[in-house]
């Protein structure tokens, strides 16, 4: 009996070992893969914000036609080089999070709840087949209701002008706050205006925008609902289209960028 016992618990730990070797050797040979859809999932969205996105063409294709740079945060400056940093690989938000590569917001400036902004930013660069410049692709991030919000928001080449808005990671409620992502709400910020004499006016307001206001322009629909989650998405869009954000950035950028 203490022998069919043994070999009871010794078939138990050989299927145990083999199903473990097994999920380790996918967990190990899919990394790549799995790293792979993330980032073309990511690109998919740039993609669509710059209205560009078609799921008959490769994305690899389709990216090459936008040029990325790097922005200094305290200068405003593109490069399209920085230290040890690659262009093509560069995760901001990977690099917020690395103190010796970030700054701390202080709590009176940090609206949006970024905490601390990497110091060098990646931005994207629509051109025409003349090297004309047609639209700027930002990344933005900031809290909701329940996290941190992650979308790019693309601009037109007036660098006033939103053309498009896409959030690629976030944690609001289904049906209330996750509703950033309903296509009909992402159409609303088509054409809506960012500045006005300087300061930045675009906001998403309680309820329904008012044509015959005179900042309706500045102005888009509320997500029914969803207070806190539709005044994130404002204090997301106000600081980086501030000081600490693009602000300088939009300032330094001609059409030979």
């Amino acid at each position: 009996m203490n022998d069919s016992v043994l070999k009871t618990l010794t078939v138990s730990f050989l299927v145990c070992l083999f199903c473990s070797l097994v999920v380790s050797y996918a967990a190990v040979s899919l990394r790549d893969m799995q790293n792979l859809n993330k980032l073309n999932d990511q690109r998919i969205k740039i993609l669509k914000t710059a209205a560009i996105y078609n799921p008959d063409e490769s994305i690899e294709s389709q990216f090459t036609r936008l040029t990325p740079k790097f922005v200094d945060f305290s200068t405003g400056d593109l490069l399209d080089e920085y230290g040890e940093y690659d262009l093509d690989t560069y995760d901001p938000v990977y690099f917020s999070k690395q103190p010796e590569h970030s700054t701390p917001i202080p709590a009176s400036k940090d609206i949006a709840i970024v905490k601390n902004q990497e110091n060098i930013g990646k931005i994207y660069l629509l051109k025409d087949s003349y090297s004309n410049l047609e639209k700027i692709i930002l990344p933005i991030r900031g809290y909701g209701l329940w996290g941190t919000l992650f979308g790019y928001i693309a601009i037109d080449k007036d660098l006033n002008t939103i053309k498009g808005l896409e959030f690629y990671a976030h944690k609001e409620t289904p049906g209330l706050g996750a509703e950033v992502d309903n296509p009909k709400w992402k159409a609303l910020w088509d054409g809506k205006s960012i500045y006005k004499n300087g300061e930045v006016e675009i906001e998403v307001i309680k309820g329904k925008v008012d044509p015959a206001n005179q900042m309706a322009s500045y102005q888009v629909d509320g997500l029914s609902g969803a207070t806190l989650t539709s005044r994130g998405v404002t204090n997301m869009l106000v600081y980086w289209f501030g000081e600490s954000g693009y602000k300088e950035t939009l300032k330094n950028i001609n059409y030979d960028s």
